[in-house]
């Protein structure tokens, strides 16, 4: 077998950490050149660029899956990294066509979904956790050092030199794969799977959402996570553009912002998450998420100074507990055999508000008009740049309009998650389960059926 030792958890660390840092130097310059770009129409441009990306990844997750276990996952992970990162270089040769392959580029852009198949293929069912908590925390890390570099270099010697070393970063990942990483998929399978065939059922994006209306608690969950993951989703695409363009932080300032939040996140997620889980609940600890996120898109929506963005940073931090929760109610509401099913069913939708979150955002800054129509100009003593000021004080009132439609959807959310029962019956409701929804694994897959989708769920986990 082709590869640097027997196949590890290590080897999908390097290959998330390598990528993600890669497109985390570039966080600053990227935000620069879009509105250069699309000096009209920037946030509503950057939602529809991100909303397509979203959109196809959500489509192609599942044939990319199903692939990897017929082809094995060392091939599918070089795919995804290298049409991943194939937009790096031409942010300075041509940016609308930087842009235009990143907008395609969603097609292949499930790298994290093959990372867990690997993951799952290499590790006992006990140990799996542990193993994602490894590799969605060195995503993290990246992304918390990254912006912070890109900014200080792009600074100090050019953007040109920031896009240069993202580039050799992400041929470095390549290389990586082709070279060191080993198949994880194991080879007495992989013989009886060539050529086998990939039913539609497996390629579906939509079969797990189909199966959604069969039971009524999961029915709720799966409500109160469209719900609270739309306006997430949304504000991941465009809220630092926003804090750049629209609130006068400099690149260093935003890069400083995602430092904070990131660790902020993961104290809140592991730490915060526990204590709160043994002491007032799941249920409870979900709706605490939903409150704080509540807070968190409404002070983001009437904020308009930038200690208030830094203030409402630190109540983001604590929103991010509610997934995590919400993974936990779900594991314990299904039956044993039905895991992977409904797991799959909050990835689908996840995935789903990937694409539509983006664009609804770009949407509403365009109804209301929020656009900058030139550069921010040197900043002002007090911080923030002179376009910027101005631009609030002719929208004082509600300077970030798409955060409080946010605010409004996570509200809905937290009303539905009231009827959502702390503690369900099983054994009434398997039978339910197994009536309507039958193993949806692949027949060649190395992972029992219940754990088919469950590296999909993390994906979104991160």
């Amino acid at each position: 077998p082709q590869g640097i030792g027997s196949p590890s958890v290590y080897h999908a660390v390097i290959v998330i950490f390598l990528e993600f840092f890669a497109w985390g130097l570039l966080t600053a310059p990227t935000l620069v050149v879009l509105h250069e770009t699309f000096p009209k129409h920037t946030f509503l441009m950057n939602g529809l660029i991100q909303g397509v990306k979203g959109l196809l990844s959500f489509l192609s997750a599942p044939l990319i899956g199903a692939l990897s276990d017929v082809w094995g996952r060392k091939s599918f992970l070089l795919l995804t990294v290298f049409f991943t990162c194939a937009p790096i270089p031409l942010m300075k040769i041509s940016p609308w066509w930087y842009f235009a392959v990143i907008s395609v580029s969603g097609v292949f852009a499930v790298t994290f979904s093959v990372v867990f198949a690997y993951v799952a293929d290499i590790t006992q069912e006990h140990e799996r956790s542990m193993a994602y908590g490894l590799v969605s925390a060195t995503f993290a890390a990246s992304l918390v050092t990254s912006p912070a570099i890109g900014a200080y270099l792009g600074r100090a010697y050019g953007d040109s030199l920031v896009v240069v070393l993202a580039t050799a970063i992400a041929l470095l990942d390549i290389c990586f794969i082709l070279v060191a990483v080993p198949e994880s998929l194991p080879e007495k399978m992989r013989p009886a799977s060539w050529g086998a065939p990939i039913s539609w059922e497996q390629a579906d994006p939509f079969a797990s959402l189909k199966k959604v209306g069969q039971d009524s608690i999961v029915l709720l969950i799966c409500i109160t996570v469209f719900l609270s993951y739309l306006p997430e989703a949304g504000q991941y695409s465009s809220f630092f553009l926003y804090l750049r363009q629209i609130m006068g932080f400099s690149s260093e300032s935003v890069a400083a912002f995602i430092a904070v939040l990131g660790i902020l996140s993961i104290i809140a997620q592991t730490i915060v998450l526990s204590l709160l889980m043994r002491s007032i609940g799941n249920k409870n600890t979900i709706l605490l998420g939903l409150g704080f996120q509540i807070l968190q898109l409404a002070w983001y929506g009437f904020g308009s100074e930038p200690w208030m963005m830094w203030a409402a940073g630190a109540v983001a931090a604590m929103s991010s507990i509610t997934f995590p929760a919400v993974s936990a109610l779900v594991s314990r509401t299904a039956d044993a055999d039905q895991q992977g099913v409904v797991q799959g069913m909050i990835t689908g939708i996840r995935g789903l508000c990937n694409g539509l979150g983006p664009a609804l955002y770009g949407f509403i800054f365009y109804i209301f008009h929020v656009e900058l129509n030139e550069l921010p100009m040197p900043e002002s003593p007090s911080g923030g740049s002179v376009v910027a000021q101005y631009h609030l004080q002719q929208n004082s009132i509600i300077p970030g309009p798409p955060f409080l439609f946010g605010a409004c959807s996570v509200l809905l959310a937290l009303l539905v998650a009231l009827f959502i029962p702390e503690h369900t019956n099983l054994n009434l409701r398997s039978s339910n389960w197994k009536k309507h929804c039958g193993s949806h694994g692949h027949p060649h897959s190395p992972q029992a059926p219940g754990e088919a989708k469950e590296p999909l769920l993390q994906d979104t986990n991160v």
